[in-house]
């Protein structure tokens, strides 16, 4: 009997905190995965190929489409993880925050997307989930995060009008928004203060947005859904 092929994700900003657990989330689930980050490392895996390099770079977007193509025959799902986050009173942002921020989070997003759902098109069917951010919708004075809501405020909102585009098309596109997670990007010493924000009393696991990321995987009804990972932090406190 010939065995089905395995489905293939993408991942970008792979190489640590969410994006890492993303890799392996997938990896259990039998899949092969594409990993990218700025500097990731390649991989014994035969399951993972790796793309190093900046998700703004064209070339960089081209690589990781072709690479999933060429090694592995398919693209099934692309996780938009990459992303910066530079928290700062808004007076304070520098043109290079400006710079650095919507190179990444929306130039990034814009090239890699726009080359995996063309690759989608050719098979008729895909998945693209876009990691945003609850401050997007639930800004917090403590912490001055208006590069990021401007910037993932737009893939949330182009999260919806994807979805519509092409929901008879086969290609569902979703996204799953994080409060606090416990990763390189907030220090454990931050953790007692950012307890007393989330609701449900503890700070996030990566392991919280890989479940609600498989969620969506499983679920081919769904299209267009922002999904808050936050503790409760969207409903108010």
């Amino acid at each position: 009997m010939t065995q089905a092929p395995k489905k293939v994700a993408v991942v970008t900003g792979a190489s640590q905190g969410i994006g890492a657990a993303v890799v392996d989330g997938y990896l259990r689930q039998g899949w092969s995965v594409i990993a990218n980050s700025l500097t990731i490392k390649p991989s014994d895996n035969p399951d993972v190929a790796t793309v190093a390099g900046d998700v703004s770079d064209p070339t960089t977007a081209e690589a990781i489409v072709v690479t999933a193509i060429e090694r592995f025959g398919r693209l099934d799902t692309l996780i938009n993880n990459a992303g910066v986050f530079i928290s700062k009173p808004f007076t304070e942002y520098s043109a290079r925050d400006y710079a650095l921020v919507t190179a990444v989070n929306v130039t990034g997003f814009f090239l890699v997307t726009q080359r995996a759902i063309a690759a989608m098109l050719k098979r008729g069917s895909g998945h693209v989930v876009s990691i945003t951010t609850t401050l997007v919708d639930f800004a917090d004075s403590s912490v001055p995060s208006v590069l990021t809501s401007l910037t993932k405020g737009g893939i949330a909102s182009a999260t919806k009008s994807l979805a519509i585009e092409y929901a008879r098309k086969g290609i569902r596109v979703n996204a799953v928004a994080p409060g606090v997670i416990q990763t390189p990007m907030h220090p454990p010493e931050s953790y007692e203060a950012d307890v007393r924000r989330e609701p449900i009393g503890r700070v996030g696991d990566a392991s919280d947005i890989v479940s609600a990321i498989l969620f969506l995987e499983s679920s081919p009804f769904i299209t267009g859904e922002i999904i808050h990972v936050d503790g409760g932090q969207i409903a108010g406190r």
